[in-house]
């Protein structure tokens, strides 16, 4: 049994989308901080994702018993291509059917130049199961995404996409995941210590 606890990054107060364009989180709020790393295994191997606002999330939450494993290009969030930095009602106005595609009937719709549902689910899903069968029985904390992290949520309750986006996934948050016989079950969603 290998046991994910997805942590989403601190906040970035940013007021667009942010995918792959690297921008800070603020980790200001070490009381939070010091809640969520509380509720955290003790002993864990550590990853996120190469993007700073999860790797120094990542830094923020790590303890002196975690295996801290390398920062993971593949657990980006979702690449927004040309809407990355752009604010959300922009996009609309640009791209009314597609940005409402986009949003309605997620999977293989995709931004311009970008990643659908369905290309970064393939991606996310991927370096899970290589890590899951590099680390059997293990626990794993990964700092990652709202969107990474809806991927594993929508994964391990069997839903579609659009279901899976109406879950909230606050930043610092913890969603647990539990692979066992290699099949993932939702045992926590958001919860905020």
């Amino acid at each position: 049994m290998t046991v994910w606890h997805w942590v989403r990054h601190g906040p970035t107060h940013e007021k667009a989308f942010v995918g792959w364009r690297d921008v800070p989180a603020d980790l200001s709020d070490r009381a939070r901080i010091i809640r969520l790393q509380n509720h955290l295994p003790q002993e864990a191997l550590l990853v996120s994702s190469d993007l700073i606002r999860a790797s120094a999330t990542a830094d923020a939450v790590q303890g002196p018993s975690h295996h801290r494993l390398p920062s993971d290009r593949e657990l980006r969030e979702f690449n927004f291509g040309l809407w990355d930095g752009m604010h959300f009602s922009q996009v609309a106005k640009e791209h009314p059917a597609l940005s409402r595609a986009y949003w309605e009937t997620p999977g293989d719709v995709k931004p311009p130049q970008g990643e659908s549902w369905n290309m970064a689910a393939a991606r996310v899903n991927a370096r899970v199961d290589a890590l899951n069968a590099a680390h059997p029985d293990a626990e794993i904390i990964a700092v990652a995404h709202i969107g990474v992290i809806l991927t594993q949520v929508q994964r391990g309750l069997g839903v579609t996409p659009y279901k899976a986006l109406s879950h909230e996934i606050d930043n610092l948050s913890c969603t647990r995941i539990v692979w066992s016989g290699g099949t993932p079950s939702v045992s926590q969603i958001n919860h905020c210590p």
